[in-house]
């Protein structure tokens, strides 16, 4: 009974291993393809959005007004 204990959990052991190693070999293998050499670790790419980073309205000039 043991033994038969013993050999499941060092089958599951060894089997969750090489999934996680895969896991992590494919992780690293799309970070690698989404970022360049200089870019630190940002992701790179095309779009073609323009960059809002807010509307001018009146709640936003009431909280600069209050930030100065």
């Amino acid at each position: 009974m043991k033994d038969n204990r013993r050999s499941f959990i060092k089958k599951t052991l060894s089997a969750s291993a090489l999934v996680a190693a895969a896991g992590a070999t494919v992780a690293m293998a799309s970070t690698k393809n989404n970022t360049s050499d200089g870019s630190h670790g940002v992701v790179v790419g095309k779009s073609n959005k323009k960059e809002i980073l807010y509307k001018e309205t009146a709640e936003w000039k009431a909280f600069y007004k209050a930030s100065y």
